[in-house]
């Protein structure tokens, strides 16, 4: 019997719950707990299935999480809390004998720093415990990486340039929102822009690199140069690698709305004293901003997500090669009830999962998605909705 645990019952957490109960020959018992019992409890009164329970639990104490793992006893913990939690999930699931999989890379509360160290320096443990924890599955990172995977085992002798790209070209109607968790998201899009070339990673000011790129079905979009985790795995797991970027668009409105919330303090990480009281700046903005979870009814629109890539193809000459999805905001919510952006990243936890539990990805250890055979994941994310398109040795910008 394979039990698993969500931790996490945001958009994405919600996503994942219903796609794995449509799923319920890998799934056989789903259980969904966050720091709010009640919210789990609706996702699992909307999904209606009898395997489907919820509990409780504070995820940044350990002691909470080994009592929760011991009461449930999963094969697997799917991770989809928030970042700063990755590292109290690892070691509990270490402690109680549970695989482990997230969607997005540990990074401490106190500094917008984003690196793969803190939870690669587990790999020993997860090794010498026998159990695998897969970092990075959602869609970027997730399917962005295995999408590279595909690649170099199907395309490429050698690949040389590497372009991810990321456009949300949806609109919600609202003044100002982020699709999913505001404190990561404007965390994120504010720090220093970073990519990698000729063995050194090059650091810009945030969004300072910025260029139209066009996207099938949606055209032309102005894409800003970000640094996103996933580079640093690819350049390490694919070593012919001379430059790795990471592309994602932002509209004029919204780009306006964060230099006004950077000009004037409330996307600082760093407390203050309110009427006695310490406050973080961020944290304050993400109460009265949009709730992402609650985007999904008026979405319409697309997204498109997808790998660049050009180099040496198994023949020796030279190759471009792009692979790529669209996902339409409305499909998404009439499924799941959740956004694009959700969906987008729920989907491949959950594939990802499922990989692990019917031993495709069952590897000892700490590995990043693209370490796995891209081959049956890509296959199974297709059906779940998710499908994916390949354009070879064409200049789509023209």
């Amino acid at each position: 019997m394979n039990k698993v645990l969500i931790i996490g019952c945001g958009g994405v957490g919600t996503v994942c719950a219903v796609k794995c109960a449509q799923n319920p020959d890998v799934f056989n018992e789903i259980v969904i707990a966050s720091r709010t019992r009640s919210k789990c409890d609706a996702v699992a009164a909307a999904i209606g299935a009898p395997n489907v329970s919820t509990d409780q639990v504070d995820a940044d104490d350990v002691d909470q999480l080994v009592a929760l793992l011991r009461k449930h006893q999963p094969t697997l913990v799917i991770n989809l809390a928030l970042p700063y939690q990755d590292l109290t999930i690892m070691e509990a699931c270490l402690q109680c004998g549970v695989h482990y999989l997230d969607t997005a890379n540990y990074e401490p509360r106190d500094e917008a720093h984003f690196e793969y160290s803190w939870q690669w320096a587990y790999r020993e443990r997860f090794e010498k415990a026998g159990l695998t924890a897969i970092l990075g599955c959602g869609f970027d990172p997730g399917v962005s990486g295995v999408y590279t995977a595909r690649a170099a085992k199907h395309h490429f002798s050698a690949m040389h340039n590497l372009d991810i790209v990321d456009c949300n070209a949806g609109n919600h109607g609202k003044a100002f929102a982020t699709n999913f968790n505001p404190e990561i998201n404007i965390r994120e899009i504010t720090q220093r822009g970073r990519y990698y070339q000729d063995g050194k990673w090059i650091e810009t000011e945030p969004l300072e690199i910025h260029q139209p790129l066009t996207y099938p079905e949606i055209g032309p979009r102005e894409s800003y140069l970000m640094y996103h985790e996933e580079l640093e795995s690819l350049v390490l797991n694919f070593p012919t690698l001379r430059r790795a970027r990471f592309w994602m668009t932002f509209g004029q409105e919204y780009l306006t709305h964060l230099r006004v919330i950077q000009n004037i303090g409330m996307a600082s990480i760093e407390p203050i004293n309110y009427n006695g009281m310490e406050i973080v700046p961020l944290q304050f903005l993400k109460a009265v901003l949009p709730n992402p979870k609650e985007l999904g009814e008026n979405y319409t629109g697309q997204t498109s997500i997808g790998c660049r890539i050009s180099g040496i193809d198994k023949q020796g000459k030279p190759l471009t090669y792009y692979i790529y999805n669209n996902c339409d905001h409305h499909k998404a919510f009439e499924e799941t009830g959740m956004q694009a952006v959700s969906y987008t990243t729920g989907v491949p936890a959950m594939v990802g999962a499922m990989m692990l539990l019917k031993g495709l990805w069952l590897k000892p250890g700490v590995h990043n998605v693209e370490e796995f055979d891209p081959d049956p994941f890509l296959d199974e994310v297709a059906k779940q909705g998710l499908p994916w398109h390949e354009i070879f040795n064409q200049d789509i910008e023209l």
